[in-house]
């Protein structure tokens, strides 16, 4: 018995370093945004803590998400709870932006960081998922191989007798 040829679909180096640099680009341009912000402390604070907020709970919508695509794995209320903490930080980072007062093209610039960013977060996850579902589905293949190894080679052959005429 053999094993049929199985294709384990993984992201390209390329495409893994793509995605790490662009999610580091973001970081930074949110970062050098919120550090060179114009106003006062405790708006910048307001707005530091406002993307760390939304940097997890788009990671937790994420897995989420994931978790439950083939069939509900979560109970109802950690679906609540998910889905508005990321509504809860997106909104009141949202109306943080809004309400600041500074120069328009301050506000653009920190708004566009600020999806890019959670932008990044979505593909991301979704890279680390994808790696662990293939490194999973790897190991289950070499483990039936393995088996299957173990069971060719444990099952007794059957002799013939030989006639002589």
């Amino acid at each position: 018995m053999t094993t049929p040829h199985i294709r384990i679909q993984r992201d390209t180096r390329a495409w893994r370093y793509q995605v790490w640099i662009s999610f580091g680009v973001s970081v930074a341009l949110c970062a050098i945004g919120l550090a060179w912000l114009p106003g006062a402390d405790l708006d910048r604070a307001f707005m530091v803590m406002g993307y760390v907020f939304c940097l997890s709970t788009a990671f937790a919508l994420s897995k989420y998400i994931r978790d439950n695509q083939a069939g509900r794995s979560d109970t109802p209320m950690w679906g609540v709870v998910v889905w508005s903490g990321f509504a809860l930080a997106m909104g009141l980072t949202g109306w943080g932006l809004y309400r600041m007062e500074i120069q328009p093209v301050w506000q653009a610039y920190l708004l566009v960081c600020w999806l890019y960013l959670i932008s990044n977060v979505f593909t991301l996850a979704k890279m680390l998922r994808d790696a662990h579902e293939a490194d999973l589905a790897d190991a289950r293949l070499q483990g039936r191989r393995e088996a299957q190894r173990d069971a060719q080679r444990d099952t007794p052959r059957e002799s013939f007798p030989t006639t002589t005429a």
